[in-house]
């Protein structure tokens, strides 16, 4: 299971990194994301009902971690989604008002789910086997009606509720980074990359594959636009550079290297060695 679950999810975000290259109008580019998300559940969901589980521990497991995770993904872009077809024309007062109000709704569906998100969030397991076996639902523990309709062969009782804990956090990150882009869009900044685009590309790949931005849930694309207008830089087909960083025959990684060797420098300077 865990072996199939890494490639189709590794399969899944490279396919979505290539598509916001490829993409110029974003509503377009996330109905395309959307649809391959899709086709990616259906798969997983074919082979769980074909293999099943070795042990509850892995099925917990699964429907605790692992299928929330690219769930998490489609409401996140089905959410984005709606928020752009609907974003309002208007100046700088009508998109607060309006990016607030979605921020507003994440709120609502905290306070509604308190409790479990507590249970969550503090890394609890003593309900496990009853939020995330399959057949193990409790009336008692105020279900949504979406879990009656599912389909209870690949669904738990909780196993949605996690991914939208996950997709809120990506969610409100995408609000807050949309409220703020409003607030500063008439303040450029005064600070500009004097280095290759190339060494950029490295570096912010390099920051990606850590997985330090928004508990590696971000998707490569939105952090190359913050540095874009960060730094006052068009990285262009920053794909295709990566695609040349990587058939380098030496020294793939020749940027960060050289950072790392001014580092030391600097701080042995600095030591009086």
């Amino acid at each position: 299971m865990n072996k199939f679950y890494n490639e189709t999810l590794h399969r899944l975000k490279t396919t979505v990194n290539e598509l916001e290259v490829e993409a110029d109008c974003s509503i377009q580019r996330i109905e395309a994301v959307i649809l391959l998300i899709v086709e990616c559940l259906s798969e997983l969901k074919e082979y769980v009902l074909k293999t099943g589980f070795s042990d509850e521990g892995e099925e917990i497991r699964f429907f605790k971690h692992q299928k929330p995770t690219i769930v998490a993904k489609l409401i996140y872009y089905n959410a984005v989604y709606k928020i752009e077809a609907k974003r309002p024309y208007g100046g700088k007062e009508v998109l607060e008002e309006y990016f607030n109000k979605e921020l507003s709704k994440l709120k609502r569906v905290f306070d509604n789910n308190m409790a479990f998100y507590s249970y969550y969030r503090t890394d609890s397991t003593y309900l496990d086997h009853t939020y995330f076996v399959r057949g193990k639902h409790n009336v008692q523990l105020s279900l949504d009606t979406f879990y009656f309709e599912t389909d209870h062969s690949f669904s738990t009782s909780h196993d949605y509720k996690v991914a939208k804990i996950i997709a809120n956090d990506l969610i409100q990150d995408y609000l807050e980074d949309q409220l703020s882009k409003t607030a500063t869009s008439d303040k450029p900044t005064t600070l500009h990359w004097t280095g290759s685009k190339t060494a950029l590309t490295e570096l912010i790949y390099a920051l990606h594959s850590q997985g330090i931005f928004n508990n590696a849930n971000a998707d490569i694309k939105p952090i190359v636009k913050v540095f874009e207008s960060t730094f006052n830089v068009d990285l262009g087909d920053f794909y295709h550079t990566f695609l040349e960083l990587k058939s380098r025959k030496m020294n793939r990684t020749k940027f960060l290297d050289s950072l790392k060797e001014s580092l030391i420098k600097k701080m042995d300077e600095q030591d009086g060695r």
